[in-house]
């Protein structure tokens, strides 16, 4: 029997159809569908809440509120009126491998070279993690990620007082170019190509990285890999800085000039939005200000001297895989698009490998529970199929322990498995961007653009990135987030599967032990060893010309060549008479002081 349309008519009122004519035109068959279809149906069942079967996550009217991870309403439908007016495939998208880049860079997508599948490891000693790398390897890794425990990560070798309790703990005690050779021993470095996660000391983790190289009899020109490098997302979210923004923002245009002139093919930045989402932020706020970190790092270099479209190209980027797949998507593909549109038309680029938005994903390590850990593979496989749907050039999958520790081998191999079962099993590397024309996922890629750009306002307005961080203001927008999305879990607005909802009682498996004073103790045997047969009046001569060439203001030469007082030279002259990571950081800092964050009110 048809239901009465007067019952009908009142609940249209009443009901949530009502967001189907909000902020657009619908057709006049989505409005027919709305009142004959829809509405008979919610009057019939309501939708479901939002949460858990208490109710929660409801709007003011008492129906349910359904929003991206990051709170972005969503509709029920999405159809042509979600789009603009003009909207069209050649205008708003083009094809891959042709600018705005929506689509994808590469014209074959992954057809002609599946994404390079990286496994993010660290642990221990050099000569452990060599084992893992070892390992890796051969289970059909493609590349290396280098994880380095905190001392590494801040300038302090390991038998500093600093270092104490935290030695090998969260990824590999790097020391000296001795502790790099281990790491690297059998390795072909002109072959593998590896990422460094590495941002205050990343020319001294840079350079031994290139030493090693020369001493294997590698040719930097086609040695290839990534440094991260980012300084700013340490001021905005991880907080493992060392100098001021200033000198610290000298030292990563140092590594740009250095590249251009020697290592071609190697990126000597991975702008990184990973740690901010990992810090809390939106995906919006991932986005932006990851690609507004760029732009800092762009006005730097020009300001410096540098032509954008020599040291463009090899500018990279490394984003967040969260739970949310079509958020996630939308986002991927956004930031091509942006990061284009910045290229061309802020800075004037002419090469169009300088437009590419090249970026490395990493599937979202604090989405990963403790509880019920195994349901982390779920997690893992969801987040890096929206990786590769959004047209990722490297990806890292999480291990489903890294809640509770540093990844096991099984479970380092079932994160790379995971990668090959999606390469090769799933069909979705067959064709390039199948969801593009999907109304929902090209409304959010729309709605990504539009928001980021809002944000570069903002920060223009505020004279920059650095000048931003300075005033505490992205700091505090991430704050603000975390706020929100740690609210809505303790409210079970947002359902966390074994953790705040579906829990049981369980017993945790086996994790991988890390005894960091037994590090300590080999890491210390070490540095002592090498300390007594190097020559310390060298390593203390070229601190000091490092020294003298860091206080010294670097202008690129007319002619083209590189500024006597670039730090990298200087560096690796260090380096190579096995200098450690903590006296050529404690000889930057001799020069630059340290750093200390504005408080954020």
């Amino acid at each position: 029997m048809a239901p009465d349309k007067t019952n009908i008519n009142v609940s249209l009122a009443e009901s949530p159809i009502q967001d189907i004519f909000a902020d657009r035109n619908p057709s006049p068959s989505e409005k027919n569908w709305a009142e004959t279809t829809l509405a008979p149906a919610l009057v019939k069942g309501p939708e479901r809440p939002i949460g858990s079967a208490s109710g929660v996550n409801l709007d003011q009217n008492g129906n349910a509120r359904f929003t991206t991870i990051s709170g972005v309403p969503v509709r029920r439908l999405y159809t042509p009126a979600d789009l603009p007016q003009d909207w069209s495939e050649d205008k708003y998208l083009g094809y891959p491998g042709q600018p705005p880049y929506t689509r994808g860079i590469h014209a074959s997508g992954y057809r002609g070279k599946l994404w390079t599948m990286r496994q993010f490891s660290g642990f221990a000693s050099p000569e452990e993690t060599n084992e893992r790398y070892q390992y890796l390897l051969t289970q059909g890794g493609g590349g290396l990620s280098v994880a380095f425990d905190l001392p590494t990560l801040m300038g302090f070798d390991s038998d500093a007082p600093e270092s104490e309790g935290e030695v090998g703990k969260c990824g590999v005690a790097i020391d000296s170019l001795e502790d790099m050779e281990i790491l690297f021993s059998g390795i072909d470095l002109e072959k593998t190509t590896v990422s460094m996660t590495i941002n205050s000391p990343a020319s001294v983790l840079w350079a031994m990285y290139l030493v090693v190289a020369e001493k294997q009899g590698a040719d930097w020109k086609k040695v290839s890999g990534t440094i991260q490098n980012d300084i700013l997302k340490e001021y905005i979210a991880q907080k493992e800085y060392i100098y001021p923004p200033a000198p610290s923002m000298r030292l990563v245009i140092d590594t740009f000039e250095f590249g251009t002139h020697f290592t071609p093919k190697f990126n000597s930045i991975s702008v990184s939005g990973y740690h901010i989402r990992e810090a809390g932020s939106t995906a919006l706020q991932e986005l932006a200000f990851t690609i507004y970190d760029g732009v800092e790092y762009v006005e730097w270099a020009r300001r410096r001297g540098l032509n954008v479209d020599e040291f463009g190209p090899r500018l990279s980027f490394f984003f967040n895989s969260h739970n949310d797949f079509f958020e996630e998507i939308a986002k991927f593909r956004a930031s091509r698009k942006i990061w284009y549109r910045l290229m061309k038309d802020r800075f004037g680029a002419k090469n169009a490998r300088t437009w590419l938005m090249r970026f490395h994903t990493q599937t979202a390590g604090v989405s990963l529970t403790a509880q019920q850990p195994l349901n982390n593979i779920a997690r893992t496989a969801i987040q890096a199929l929206a990786a590769v749907l959004g047209g990722t050039q490297s990806l890292h999958t999480d291990s489903y322990d890294e809640a509770l520790a540093l990844p096991t081998e099984d479970a380092a191999r079932i994160a790379l498995r995971t990668q090959q079962v999606i390469a090769y099993e799933s069909g979705v590397a067959e064709t390039v961007d199948p969801l593009a024309g999907s109304y929902f996922v090209e409304r959010m890629t729309l709605d990504m653009e539009s928001g980021a750009f809002d944000y570069f306002e903002k920060f223009d307005a505020m004279g920059g990135m650095v000048k931003a961080i300075e005033r505490g203001y992205p700091q505090k927008e991430i704050a603000e987030a975390a706020y929100q999305y740690q609210r809505a879990v303790e409210n079970k607005e947002k359902l966390i599967v074994g953790a705040n909802e579906f829990t049981i009682e369980e017993k945790l498996p086996e994790i991988l032990y890390i005894d960091h004073n037994e590090v300590a103790q080999h890491q210390t045997r070490k540095l002592n060893a090498l300390k007594s047969r190097r020559s310390n009046d060298e390593v203390h001569r070229r601190l000091d010309a490092l020294k003298k060439a860091a206080a010294q203001e670097p202008v690129v030469k007319q002619d083209g060549k590189m500024s006597d007082a670039n730090t990298m030279p200087y560096i690796i002259d260090a380096v190579r008479a096995y200098a450690t990571v903590g006296e050529i950081c404690n000889a930057l800092r001799d020069v630059y002081g340290t750093y200390e964050e504005v408080s954020v009110t």
